[in-house]
């Protein structure tokens, strides 16, 4: 077993566009999603222990679960569980992406401890059969364990990697409010299918040519999260309206939502001019490395 300190960065999950397919059997949605990651991470910290604790600090310690209401500790009790393994880690989580923002902070963190705890404990372990553990923890667990640009469809287990993206210089905005999953798929208006059809990606994508392709796209939870937050529509115009902003949409189930930008530097005046207005609001800024 490993006796350093192991790291893992459990970074952002940025849904891009998000189309939902019809109600499953098992009462779930159809999801069909393409996902990026980054540019703001939470950090995990794994080192070896007699039993699993876990220890969670940060900006936002205060508005996420500790102890076994954490998704992280459930994970490492499945890992544990599944492989037959008897050995424990201290788990310290800094806590920096905003609770039932939109972008699988939970998720990520867990697909982040799988991972961590793979190496500390030294399990022969591919990323098939860690897939299918990360399924039962939840929806977005698996596209977070990959970590790397990619549609996820299905209940979110159907995991397809996208490559040729360009760079993504973003802006990543949340007003501040909290918007759990379950309550925006409860208040859907209408129809829960979309029948918008995907169009093929365009081939060695310019950012130009991907922003083209991205605007024709859409999220469809993106209506009913604004009628419950109407403040995230405040945040999408305000996004829109900034110079050279190309696309502007909602991640996830919300509240935080996305500007993408036609240079880095764009971005980051546009970050700047938005929190000046709004201090109270959590902004970040930084470019999406999509090429693997």
């Amino acid at each position: 077993m490993a006796d350093a300190v192991l790291a893992e960065r459990a970074a952002a999950k940025i849904n891009l566009d998000l189309y939902l397919r019809g109600r499953r059997e098992d009462g779930y949605h159809e999801l069909d999603s393409l996902v990026v990651f980054g540019p703001v991470a939470d950090r995990l910290t794994l080192t070896p222990a007699d039993g699993l604790e876990l220890e969670v600090t940060g900006p936002f310690a205060t508005s996420v679960p500790h102890g076994e209401a954490n998704l992280v500790l459930r994970a490492a009790r499945d890992l544990a569980s599944w492989t037959g393994v008897a050995a424990g880690a201290r788990l310290r989580l800094e806590k920096h992406l905003p609770p039932a923002a939109g972008l699988g902070g939970g998720s990520t963190d867990a697909a982040a401890a799988l991972r961590g705890l793979v190496r500390l404990w030294e399990l022969d372990l591919d990323l098939v059969q860690l897939l299918e553990l990360a399924a039962g923890l939840g929806a977005d667990v698996p596209v977070c364990l990959y970590a790397h640009s990619a549609r996820m469809r299905g209940r979110g287990e159907r995991i397809d990697p996208v490559r040729g993206l360009p760079e993504l210089p973003l802006v990543l905005v949340n007003p501040g409010v909290e918007l759990p999953t379950a309550t925006v798929f409860a208040a859907l208006r209408g129809a829960s299918a979309s029948t918008h059809a995907r169009p093929p990606l365009p081939a060695a994508s310019t950012l130009p040519l991907f922003a083209e392709w991205l605007s024709r796209g859409r999220n469809d939870l993106e209506a009913a999260a604004c009628d419950l937050r109407p403040v995230i529509a405040e945040v999408l115009t305000r996004l829109r309206n900034e110079p050279d902003c190309l696309v502007a949409r909602m991640s996830g189930s919300g509240a935080t939502c996305w500007g993408l930008f036609a240079r880095p530097t764009a971005a980051a005046a546009a970050a700047a001019r938005i929190a000046a207005d709004r201090p109270a609001w959590w902004i970040v800024h930084g470019t999406v490395e999509t090429r693997r």
